[in-house]
């Protein structure tokens, strides 16, 4: 039966998503809804926002940090990434490879960050993803090697390292974690 179902899938397109209420990505014509986040997500999403945005004001200038903005990948996928780097101007939604994409792992979020984003955001080649396990205090790091994301570290209460273009940022997760 689910073979069939599938079969019969709808594919929607942006300018569907765009008549939706609520909150949504659309991977490849299929809605996902988004999940009402936690405080304890926000607060986390917010923290690497606030460090990250901080040292690209002073470091890296012509990039630019941003929470929760649709990034249009193509006429049937729209996702909304946690926390993104994008070098270069953006002019109210995403049209660029970001370098770099956190996203922020909830109970109800982790099959699709861990499996399908990873492989959505490899193939758009984002060149860094990090995972960020909250409930864990834990990131895993993958940055982009022809062509194939290869984990390069998991970040506890450790510094992460991200070289973007000619720049370098830090962020140290030991202040990220909510205690």
């Amino acid at each position: 039966m689910a073979d069939i179902a599938l079969r019969y899938l709808p594919r929607y397109t942006l300018k569907d998503y765009e008549s939706w209420k609520g909150d949504w990505e659309l991977i490849e014509g299929v809605p996902y809804a988004l999940a009402s986040p936690t405080f304890e997500h926000q607060r986390v999403v917010g923290r690497i926002f606030r460090f990250v945005d901080e040292q690209l004001e002073e470091k890296c200038p012509e990039c630019t940090a941003g929470i929760d903005t649709d990034y249009v990948i193509d006429e049937h996928t729209v996702v909304r990434p946690d926390v993104f780097i994008v070098c270069g101007k953006i002019e109210g939604k995403i049209l660029k490879t970001p370098k770099v994409i956190f996203e922020v792992v909830s109970e109800s979020t982790s099959e699709k960050d861990e499996k399908l984003k990873f492989e959505l955001y490899e193939r758009e080649s984002v060149e860094y993803y990090v995972i960020v396990f909250p409930s864990l205090k834990k990131a895993k790091v993958y940055r982009l090697s022809d062509g194939k994301y290869r984990k390069i570290k998991d970040v506890v209460n450790d510094c992460l390292e991200l070289e973007i273009d000619e720049c370098r940022i830090y962020l140290d997760f030991s202040k990220v974690w909510i205690t």
